[in-house]
């Protein structure tokens, strides 16, 4: 049924019709929309039989999943940004265990300095944590996404993030197709747990693990994650035919069959991204996108065949690795063929929510077409500001924090 519809309406909408039989969250912007919604369906009996469990924190709430997940019941939570940081300890436990929770991360930005707005530096700093990423572009691909992520985390017993731009999706209004409880049962087998605590056959679980088998118990998870490369295809195919459209898989290309150049990007800026690959093919450029719909486990194979005719690969990030540049860039250019890694370049994008606009994006795959782009470049960096700043504290060494010196240049500039 189609729908006008809150991004984070329809992801709680979605998440109920999976029958979830235990939600445990803790609040935390701008994930909160979800959750309320959850617990409201929770309180009003639509969704039954459920527990909605209010936690104290977000490490509260992992653990909470953790031992719902253990004793055999569907388990859901979400999540965004310090609240994700919070409970990184339980998410390696969570993996670790094998334990097939589901949950949303609404990406947001990492502080210090505070910001509530967009990037993917949350879920870019757990992307060892042993959790399956599954990025959306939008949100009827946030919804699909929710209702393939339990299906493939109980199939191969591993916990999946489902990663939806802050805001930006979160708390935008489209129009989705809501699928009907019989299409999402017809999909989603009801849960049959690998493993469960049972007091009749009590055993233990996380326990001691010594030198003598921890690299073999490690090497484990590894290939079971690495089965979800074939998985997530297959549960893909099976979607589209229950449902009618394609969602999900491991990558989707757009117009690259030609391109020269290929532009690398995940969640919506995938949107604009697309829009100026259309008007610069309208001009003559031979350009496409690639957008990355798994980023763990990352889809080499099928990301090497994607970039297999370009000449130059541009990965616009919308997270930095401090002191080393892009994330995904790594990734990427690990799939390349030997010798191509400096066709490759790394382009940091909208990172604390800054728009990333057509006007700039044509300026950089005009820069990237012409070979004029570095190795790594900040999109829309203010020059200015950053040679100030760098000024202030080679001649002061109480030069102040530099997020409010930045603050007060910007305030009076002009001026």
């Amino acid at each position: 049924m189609l729908r006008q519809i809150e991004g984070s309406r329809a992801v709680a909408e979605a998440v109920a019709l999976c029958r979830p039989e235990v939600i445990c969250a803790y609040p935390i912007s701008p994930q909160t929309h979800i959750v309320e919604a959850l617990s409201a369906l929770v309180k009003s009996g639509e969704l039954a039989p459920c527990e909605f469990v209010n936690v104290e924190s977000e490490f509260a709430a992992m653990s909470v999943g953790i031992g719902a997940s253990a004793a055999g019941a569907r388990t859901y939570t979400a999540t965004a940004s310090q609240g994700l940081l919070y409970m990184a300890e339980a998410l390696y436990n969570a993996s670790g265990l094998g334990l097939p929770i589901v949950m949303t991360v609404a990406n947001r930005a990492i502080g210090a300095p505070i910001n509530i707005w967009n990037d993917h530096s949350d879920t870019m700093s757990q992307r060892d944590s042993g959790w399956i990423q599954l990025y959306a572009e939008n949100n009827q691909e946030a919804l699909d996404l929710h209702v393939q992520a339990f299906r493939i985390a109980e199939e191969l017993s591993v916990p999946v993030m489902v990663c939806m731009d802050g805001f930006v999706l979160t708390h935008a209004y489209e129009r989705v197709d809501m699928p009907a409880q019989e299409q999402v049962d017809a999909f989603l087998p009801p849960y049959e747990p690998r493993q469960v605590l049972d007091p009749d056959d009590p055993v233990s679980i996380g326990a001691m693990v010594g030198p003598e088998a921890f690299t073999e118990v490690r090497y484990l998870a590894h290939a079971c994650q690495t089965r979800a490369l074939d998985l997530i295809p297959e549960v893909a195919a099976d979607f589209e035919a229950v449902f009618g459209r394609r969602a999900g898989g491991l990558l989707g290309t757009y117009r690259t069959e030609d391109a020269e150049t290929v532009v690398v990007a995940l969640g919506s800026v995938l949107g604009t991204v697309k829009d100026v690959v259309d008007e610069r093919r309208e001009a003559g450029v031979r350009i496409g996108a690639v957008g990355l719909t798994a980023f763990r486990p990352f889809p080499r194979r099928a990301l090497a065949e994607a970039l297999k005719e370009a000449r130059t690969v541009v990965v616009l990030e919308r997270a930095l690795a401090v002191g080393v540049g892009g994330i995904v860039t790594a990734d990427v250019r690990a799939a390349l063929p030997a010798g191509r890694a400096d066709s490759c370049h790394t382009v940091i994008a909208g990172l604390g929510g800054r728009p990333v606009t057509k006007k700039s994006l044509h300026r950089l795959f005009a820069d990237a077409a012409a070979g004029r782009l570095d190795e790594l470049t900040f999109l829309d960096l203010d020059q200015e500001l950053v040679d100030r700043e760098l000024r202030r504290t080679s001649k002061r060494r109480r030069s102040g924090p530099r997020a409010e010196n930045i603050l007060r240049d910007l305030a009076t500039r002009g001026r």
